[in-house]
């Protein structure tokens, strides 16, 4: 599955009221933190450069009162990396390939309770 650009885009992208900690699930390290997302990918924003083409296992600190649920666990595939706005930081957008039905109503409601309203 592949994300369309800005301009062939399903789901509009929504960015998030505040950001929210992304963790690798093998290893527990930081990866940094969610800046925007849809049920088909997410961009973070990191201290490190976060290769292109890497599959990884994220694991996502949901606020606290949300949903049933603690965490979402899903795997992303970096599909670009740029430097952020601000020259300390990078931005790596994810494609998210396979989500449940139950992680896709996760992310709604995410989107619904922390996102921008347009």
């Amino acid at each position: 599955m592949k994300i369309e650009d800005d301009e062939t885009r399903i789901m509009k992208r929504r960015h998030l009221i505040y950001y929210l900690e992304v963790h690798d699930a093998d290893t527990d390290e930081v990866v940094g933190n969610l800046v925007d997302i849809t049920t088909r990918g997410c961009k973070i924003v990191s201290k490190e450069p976060i290769p292109k083409n890497q599959t990884r296992t994220l694991r996502l600190r949901l606020p606290d009162d949300f949903y049933s649920k603690k965490e979402l666990v899903f795997e992303a595939k970096s599909v670009w990396s740029a430097n952020d706005v601000n020259p300390d930081f990078y931005d790596t957008g994810f494609e998210v390939p396979r989500l449940g039905l139950e992680e896709r109503k996760v992310i709604r409601r995410l989107i619904e309770r922390v996102g921008f309203n347009d």
